[in-house]
């Protein structure tokens, strides 16, 4: 007989929807997913890809607000939409939102398994308030067990768990099927297609929000330090907008010889375009609970730079790329210079992307999610 699993989580979020799709074909489980939002564009404006979606959903109505840096969140109908998709687990993506504290509260009282999908990592550095790790400690401490994306999260949640409370592995994943089948179509038109997008011959890559934790400062002083022959042959790119753009912008124009470019925003389906005409992703993050844009570019098979500090680091960044400490502009800016220069290195780096990708499949992560599912109970009741 099947367990019933509910999944709380906070958007429709393109690279989830592939993992919940492969979920709602396993036997061993049925699945429904109860969205807090459908997006939120006070961060990213993703489209939403419903036409994809092939498991059982709702989106609760919600009340959303950004303050500075705070985002807050209040849904309606929490306890009737759980009560009413009747979970033998719930599984919930956070803890950050009151309608994460109403699932457990919820959990507990009808004594039904709760499971936490946690990416924290102890290099996160988003908050470090007395207040927040003391609220979050009690509710890690509520939790009956957790699934995570990674090595990093895994060793992290290591520090709270108790012994009765398991850990279980599902990796990260997008749909790396679609960006791989992408590249190849990509790349038979590479010519055409740059010509299309104003991108030049060749260019480091960058994905991603334009805000100081993202490390786009350390970024673009790490390109300027470049030798200028090399800044001639080799440019910049960002795909991607945020608060710092103007800044990045002005800083860019005095960069001579050499040429950096913004794309904006970019949407999912647009975005292996610039992963498979690029030689390299670059993601110089100051924290960051994953970094999916590293599944991406690997999927295309780039080459990766990316900090320590990313949750996807010790996982994914192996001999297919160069792992630099956050904030070291020496460190990051040679590193460019090693890959840039460097044929045979981007070569061998971009075949190991693509074999070590495939570990981190949609499958991979449901395969995690669904054995959490099924054997905590046995687990938590032995």
């Amino acid at each position: 007989m099947s367990r019933r699993v509910v999944i709380l989580t906070e958007i429709i979020a393109p690279y989830r929807i592939p993992v919940f799709n492969v979920l709602a074909t396993r036997s061993e489980i049925d699945v429904h997913v109860i969205f807090l939002s459908r997006t939120d564009r006070s961060v990213r404006d993703w489209r939403v890809y419903e036409d994809e979606i092939r498991f059982s959903y709702e989106v609760l109505p919600c009340w959303r607000r950004r303050v500075g840096k705070y985002n807050f969140l209040l849904n309606y109908n929490v306890t009737t939409a759980l009560r009413r998709a009747n979970p033998d687990v719930l599984v919930c993506g956070g803890y950050n939102y009151l309608a994460a504290w109403q699932a457990l509260n919820w959990a507990k009282r009808n004594q039904i398994e709760f499971l936490l999908w946690c990416e924290s990592t102890a290099q996160d550095r988003r908050s470090r308030h007395l207040l927040v790790e003391w609220l979050k400690r009690k509710f890690l401490h509520n939790c009956d067990g957790f699934v995570v994306p990674g090595h990093s999260a895994l060793e992290y949640l290591k520090q709270f768990a108790s012994p009765q409370q398991k850990i279980f592995l599902a990796r990260n994943a997008v749909d790396i099927e679609l960006f791989a089948a992408k590249e190849q179509k990509i790349r038979r038109t590479a010519d055409r297609l740059r010509g299309e997008l104003a991108l030049p011959a060749r260019y480091f890559l960058f994905v991603g929000r334009l805000v100081r934790s993202k490390g786009v400062m350390d970024l673009i002083e790490a390109y300027s330090q470049l030798n200028p022959e090399l800044r001639s042959q080799i440019s910049l790119v960002f795909a991607g907008d945020g608060p710092l753009r103007a800044e990045v912008e002005a800083l860019a124009r005095d960069i001579y010889p050499g040429s950096v470019h913004f794309a904006g925003f970019v949407q999912r389906d647009e975005l292996a375009n610039y992963y498979a005409l690029a030689e390299c992703l670059v993601m110089p993050t100051h924290t960051d609970p994953w970094g999916l844009v590293v599944n991406e570019a690997m999927a295309c098979s780039l080459p990766v730079i990316c900090t320590n500090v990313a949750g996807c680091a010790e996982d994914l960044v192996r001999e297919n790329g160069i792992r630099v400490a956050p904030g070291d502009v020496r460190q990051l800016s040679e590193a460019m210079r090693t890959v840039a220069t460097d044929a045979d290195l981007r070569r061998y780096m971009s075949r190991e992307s693509s074999r070590l990708i495939q570990n981190y499949s949609p499958e991979a992560c449901a395969a995690g999610i669904a054995e959490a599912a099924v054997t905590s109970g046995a687990h938590l009741h032995a």
